[in-house]
């Protein structure tokens, strides 16, 4: 059975996951490159002590014991081979190195141009040209470290072996996996207790890590993780320095169009009463046209101004609001106070209440989200069109939706809808670009959803807006992050 499509999507993710540079995996592949080095410097040194350590070819006692058991058997050469090889499987044993001439000390014994004993594996030419003294002689193509001894009673000669070629024995103890075996049998009791320490160690950025990533878009506050450690102090530090910097600038901003916003309003207004005014006194003509579109500009300037303000307060804090709210009521005054702007459009707004439409939230942001919502479905809902709007609960949540009539958004600029002052290209209804971008900050104010689609019959656009209910809690609250 053929995996589904979302089984090779999960697995698929999984596997990009896992190649995914990580912070962990690389201190732990560091650490077993480190326990390699260290391994590797300690067979290095191993066999270099091996190479230069004369001491076990310079034990007399040891050719001492094995020439008396050979001269005690002379006379029985059976036993005496068999207590030989004794002696060197004993020898084999105790290096724990056993079938490795190229890496133990081996035993040859002879007696005159007869050979009684040698060890496995070792080239039977080996035969030193003084007694006594440590030699490098060469045989079966291999150089070797050779010291023997002779008994003054029999004439036998017992000659200690060892490999002098370093690099034959560093190939042997690879080859034979003396080097990367004991890595790979200790490998998982030294990488789990690795990993899991490198966690712990790790946990005080997790903490940094989630608190960074649990806040909205508009929180700006500094981190409420208080680092004790010196290396995490730095990063924290910084990090509040920046959103510091950050909440002054958006803060000059505010001030800025707030301030210029406020200053607006009154001269507008004067000019509205005096080109009011102007028009009592001319008749009808270009002049009266000319005044006309001076009322109309003026309008339009008020509303910017006012979608300003509006935008100002709902940016003015990123926590969420938690007086309760009659959705339901807002929105019938809402729509009273906008069915003048549609029965001018000849259009009809159709309201549909499938719940009690409670949340939890500020009056003046709702009622401003609520108003340019309507208002702009209105505006570009053909005349004699309608709007539907639509209030229901849903897991917990009140959602309510306003669908129109309209030419609707192509789904590609969905998004940047929401940035303010843009506007669709070839709009031909006026605007600011203000009205979406005061719903969405109204929504995330109240960590709420908001999302653009094709209205049901497939013409026009349905904005849909999930606020949290107060039945859903602080913890659903809190836990509910806007979405873009």
């Amino acid at each position: 059975m053929s995996p589904s499509p979302a089984q090779r999507h999960r697995l698929i993710a999984g596997l990009a996951t896992w190649f995914q540079p990580s912070l962990v995996r690389r201190l732990l592949l560091a650490q077993m490159a480190l326990l390699l080095l260290l391994w590797l410097l300690f067979i290095v040194l191993l066999i270099y002590r091996s190479q230069h350590d004369q001491s076990e070819l310079a034990q007399d006692q040891r050719y001492h014991m094995i020439l008396r058991v050979a001269d005690s058997l002379a006379d029985q050469p059976a036993r005496q081979r068999e207590s030989l090889s004794d002696i060197d499987r004993f020898q084999r044993d105790t290096e724990g190195l056993e079938d490795e001439p190229l890496m133990r000390m081996s035993m040859l014994v002879r007696q005159g141009e007869t050979l009684l004993f040698v060890s496995p594996g070792l080239p039977a030419t080996i035969r030193n040209s003084r007694l006594g003294v440590i030699e490098k002689l060469r045989a079966g193509g291999e150089l070797w470290r050779v010291r023997s001894l002779a008994s003054p009673r029999s004439g036998i000669v017992v000659s200690l072996v060892k490999p002098a070629n370093a690099v034959n024995v560093l190939l042997t103890f690879t080859s034979r996996g003396f080097v990367l075996l004991p890595l790979l049998i200790s490998l998982p009791f030294l990488a789990i207790p690795a990993w899991l320490s490198l966690r712990l160690a790790l946990r005080p950025l997790s903490r940094v890590t989630q608190e960074i990533a649990a806040r909205g878009p508009r929180d700006l506050r500094a981190l409420g993780v208080k680092p004790k450690h010196r290396e995490l102090q730095p990063l924290v530090h910084n990090l509040n320095a920046l959103l510091q910097r950050v909440r002054d600038s958006v803060k000059r901003e505010r001030e800025f169009i707030a301030d210029a916003a406020h200053e607006l309003r009154t001269p507008l207004a004067a000019m509205r009463i005096n080109v009011e005014a102007l028009k009592g006194t001319t008749g009808d003509g270009p002049r009266q046209e000319l005044l006309d579109g001076m009322v109309r500009s003026g309008d339009r300037a008020s509303r910017v101004v006012g979608q300003l303000l509006s935008l100002m307060r709902a940016d003015q804090s990123s926590a969420p609001a938690t007086p309760r709210l009659a959705l339901v009521p807002l929105l019938q005054d809402r729509l009273a106070l906008l069915s003048g702007l549609a029965t001018a459009r000849g259009v009809e707004l159709d309201l549909q209440v499938q719940a009690d439409g409670e949340a939890v939230g500020d009056y003046e942001t709702v009622a401003a989200m609520l108003d340019n919502l309507i208002e702009n479905a209105i505006k570009y809902s053909p005349d004699g069109g309608c709007v539907f709007i639509d209030v229901k609960s849903q897991g917990g949540c009140t959602v309510l939706s306003v669908s129109d009539q309209g030419p609707g958004i192509p789904p590609e600029l969905r998004k940047r809808v929401f940035d303010r002052f843009y506007r669709v290209p070839d709009q031909v209804q006026t605007g600011s670009g203000l009205g979406l971008a005061i719903v969405k900050s109204a929504v995330e104010r109240h960590h709420g959803d908001i999302e653009l689609a094709d209205a049901q019959d497939g013409h026009g656009l349905r904005v849909t807006v999930t606020l949290p209910s107060p039945t859903a809690g602080t913890s659903a609250l809190s836990s509910r992050q806007p979405r873009a």
